[in-house]
């Protein structure tokens, strides 16, 4: 081994290389400091000696110190040159000492081996002889099973054959109560015997049995028949034993029992299907309760004959029940096919209504199991029950809420499972059922002709004090009669009858919207602005002459009463349009479920949309040819030679009392409506402020101060407009945002149109961008109606046309500053304010 490195033998090694000699892959360092952790700068994978070093020094003072520094590393050497010697003599005999353990291990793995087989060897031994062992005993085992199986076979067939022969001996004596017990066991033991039918022993055992099945069938029915027979209605000498011979039927063949039940119940029918023949008087429809009440002496005298005889799980006057049921209804459609033409709709009420509360009693008594199995005579009814009318409602018939008169939703309530009674014997009387269908047609015919009638000799509903539009009275009795018909109508047919019925529905419908309410609207007369005194109710020559000032403020075309008229006519057609929603939709709940998508009062519901359209619109006309004066007279004053802006004007007085007078009455007449009420003010702006718009265009010339003025009166009208839904309410109530919105829109193009009005004509240029940045508006006819009102000669019109022209298509992106003649006119705007302020 070589001698230990002295300080003067180091060779310095360049940092490059050095540090490629100490660089390890990642996974080497990690498993490094998971073996041996260090937290000595020297040992870390990213050591800088520069680093190192300046920590060692960091000023200039410390390398007074270097010989001590150089000292401790010299010692550090020589202790790791220490180690490194000890590990690696240590490792000298490493090897040889590796190879002998190995040796040592593959040896001790080669015994074990040899010791392994050895047991498994032994093993194989041990399992050959458990298996000779238990040989015998399996033998055993499987001779016990063989011959428990015989043993219990052997049983079996014993009591096969005794109760084969038992069975044949009970059978001619008929003791039918021991044959029930015997016969039941002898079926039992057979089934063990299904594997062993190859045998002809046991085929001939198992043919015995079925014949013995067979010939105990035939002779209960023919001891039935013959005991029925003989003796009649009278009480059965041999109840007991029939009642056991019903047990044993119990066991043989289903088809023993239908045959057994069908002979039994068409017995106790026979004298039904006698007295009530089609050719006898009493099987008509006016005396049809007698059907029902001869089924219920039957059901009566059969409890009391015959209640012990059967089995309660026979059901069996249920099933008598079911096949009158089927007898009556096929004799019905018989004899109704052959005298339709003496049905009216009072009888086949009357037989409906019977039949139906037959039906009812009979789904409360019985269960209906003998109709609900697969396979039965008759299946479950699709009819709902028959449903009972509730009482009589004020106004909506259909709400589901009897304490109150407020429209309330209808809520879809689920219905119980219907009896399969309901409908059995009544659907007979589905294709005559239009003779109802046509009576209520007429009927609803009567009721409009009596509504018109009383309309027209009563007039129209009378205006109490501080009353709201009422609902005309015969919409309720329309609705209620609409109800009546449609529940009578359900009980009897859920299919097509009611889809009759719904089209009469919504024939009268129509019929009530037009003859009732849109004929009933006063008519409405086109009045011009030049009309006379009488046709509006003003003298428009005392109202240019005096300003307005005397003249009366009754010019609404409508009297109080024909306002309250069309605002009940309103009132009454919203509430056709509700309860006809509601009619829909109680009818898709009671109609057939295939037939759902043919029930729709669309139209129906347009038309009344239709009527309260008519009705604001003729409040709305009325209110604005009532303001046709007061506009023709603002047209007709002279505003170019006003000379100080005072008070409002006599028009905007004569609007605003107007206004004033008229909208408290439409208001309250609307209460209940109050969304239709909201239309009306909204249609109302938009109609009435272009017209506003329209005249004011039409007032030229205008000086500045009269510009002025009517600017004062825009401002006056905007403010009455924004408070016209709440004008005369003691309640204060915001009005809607949509009908602000509207009334600020157009009140601004107007006060806008003013000021540009206002503006000097001088430069051209600042009037035209002035116009653009205030209305916006690149249409050059308006323009043209802005130059009118300022009266400018023709040459400066053209030369403000051709500008306008010019400058329209970049008038958006225009945002120049305002000259002195703009702050000028501004100024006189913000003095024109102030004084609207203070007044």
């Amino acid at each position: 081994m070589a001698a230990p490195m002295d300080e003067d033998d180091v060779d310095i090694i360049d940092d490059e290389h050095l540090n490629a000699m100490l660089v390890f892959p990642p996974d080497v360092q990690q498993a490094i400091e998971q073996v041996l952790p260090s937290n000595d700068p020297l040992d870390r994978p990213d050591f800088n000696a520069v680093e190192y070093i300046n920590n060692l020094f960091p000023t200039e003072q410390s390398l007074a110190n270097i010989d001590d520094v150089i000292n401790r590393m010299r010692l550090k050497i020589h202790r790791l040159d220490d180690n490194i010697r000890g590990v690696v003599r240590g490792q000298t005999n490493a090897g040889q000492d590796g190879r002998q353990a190995l040796s040592e291990a593959q040896k001790a793995i080669q015994e074990l081996f040899k010791r392994i087989k050895d047991i498994k060897e032994k093993a194989e031994k041990s399992e050959q002889m458990v298996k000779e062992i238990t040989r015998d005993i399996k033998q055993l085992d499987h001779a016990k099973r063989h011959l428990t199986s015989s043993i219990t076979t052997l049983n079996h067939l014993h009591m096969l054959v005794g109760g084969v022969d038992s069975l044949e001996s009970l059978t001619r004596r008929r003791q039918y109560g021991e044959v029930a017990n015997l016969l039941q066991g002898v079926i039992n033991v057979m089934e063990h015997f299904q594997k062993y039918m190859s045998i002809p022993q046991i085929r001939q055992l198992a043919d015995k049995v079925k014949k013995i099945q067979s010939e105990l069938g035939t002779q209960i029915l023919a001891d039935f028949e013959d005991a029925f027979t003989t003796q009649g209605g009278k009480l059965l000498s041999n109840q007991s034993q029939l009642a056991e011979a019903c047990l044993v039927v119990n066991v043989l063949d289903p088809k023993v029992k239908r045959d057994l039940l069908k002979f039994f119940v068409k017995l106790q029918l026979q004298e039904y299907v006698v007295l009530f023949g089609e050719n006898q008087d009493v099987a008509w429809l006016d005396k049809i309760d007698r059907r029902y009440a001869w089924l219920k002496r039957a059901l009566v005298e059969c409890e009391e004959k015959f209640g012990r005889m059967f089995p309660r799980d026979w059901d069996i006057e249920e099933r008598i029940c079911v096949e009158f049921c089927n007898i009556t209804r096929s004799e019905l459609s018989k004899i109704m096919q052959n005298r339709s033409s003496e049905i009216d709709v009072k009888l086949l009420l009357f037989a409906i209504k019977r039949t139906t509360t037959f039906e009812t009693l009979v789904a409360k008594r019985y269960r209906g199991a003998t109709l609900r199995p697969p396979g039965g005579e008759e299946g479950p009814s699709p009819y709902p029950p028959a449903k009972i009318d509730s009482p009589e409602m004020p106004t909506n018939p259909f709400e589901t809420d009897e304490s109150t008169e407020q429209p309330v939703e209808i809520k879809t309530v689920l219905k119980p499972k219907p009896s399969p009674f309901q409908g059995i014997i009544s659907k007979c009387f589905e294709p005559h059922l239009h003779i109802y269908i046509e009576s209520q047609d007429r009927y609803l015919s009567e009721l409009i002709q009596q509504f018109v009638a009383d309309f027209h000799s009563h007039g129209p509903p009378r205006m109490e004090s501080d009353e709201s539009g009422a609902i005309l009275p015969s919409s309720a009795d329309l609705f209620v009669a609409y109800k009546n018909c449609m529940v009578q109508c359900s009980n009897l047919s859920t299919g097509t009858p009611l889809l009759s019925l719904t089209a009469t529905f919504q024939k009268y419908l129509r019929e009530y919207a037009n003859r009732l309410l849109t004929n009933n609207l006063p008519k409405s007369q086109s009045v011009q602005g030049s009309s006379t005194s009488g046709a509006m109710g003003i003298n428009i020559s005392a109202l240019l002459k005096e300003g307005l000032k005397d003249s009366t403020p009754e010019i609404t075309k409508f009297t109080k009463e024909e306002q309250y008229l069309v605002c009940s006519i309103l009132c009454t057609a919203e509430y056709c349009l509700d309860t006809t929603s509601q009619l829909e939709e109680k009818l898709k709940q009671k109609v057939d479920p295939t037939l759902l998508d043919k029930i729709k009062l669309n139209s129906e519901m347009d038309v009344f949309h239709g009527v309260i359209a008519n009705c604001i619109q003729l409040l709305v006309q009325d209110l604005e040819s009532a303001c046709d004066p007061a506009l023709t007279a603002m047209n007709k004053v002279n505003w170019a030679a006003i000379e100080t802006v005072g008070d409002q004007s006599s028009y905007v007085t004569a609007i605003t009392t107007h206004i004033k007078q008229t909208l408290p009455t439409i208001r309250d007449n609307l209460a209940s409506a109050r969304k239709y009420f909201t239309q009306f003010c909204i249609k109302f702006a938009n109609s009435f402020i272009p017209r506003f718009v329209s005249h004011m265009c039409k007032c030229k010339p205008i000086s500045t101060v009269g510009a002025e003025q009517l600017l004062l009166d825009t401002h006056s009208l905007k403010t009455v407009l924004l408070d016209l839904p709440s004008i005369g309410s003691k309640v204060s109530r915001k009005a809607p945002a949509s009908y602000t919105k509207i009334v600020v829109k157009g009140m601004t193009k107007a006060e806008m149109i003013l000021k540009v009005v206002m503006s000097p004509a001088d430069p051209p240029q600042s009037f035209v961008d002035n116009y653009i940045k205030l209305i916006a508006d690149r249409d050059t006819a308006n323009f043209q109606k802005v130059l009118d009102m300022k009266s400018l000669k023709r040459s400066d019109q053209n030369t403000m046309l051709e500008l306008f022209r010019t400058r329209v298509p970049r008038a958006e992106g225009q945002t120049s500053s305002p000259s002195a003649h703009q702050e000028q006119e501004g100024s006189r705007i913000r003095r024109l304010e102030k004084l609207i302020k203070r007044r």
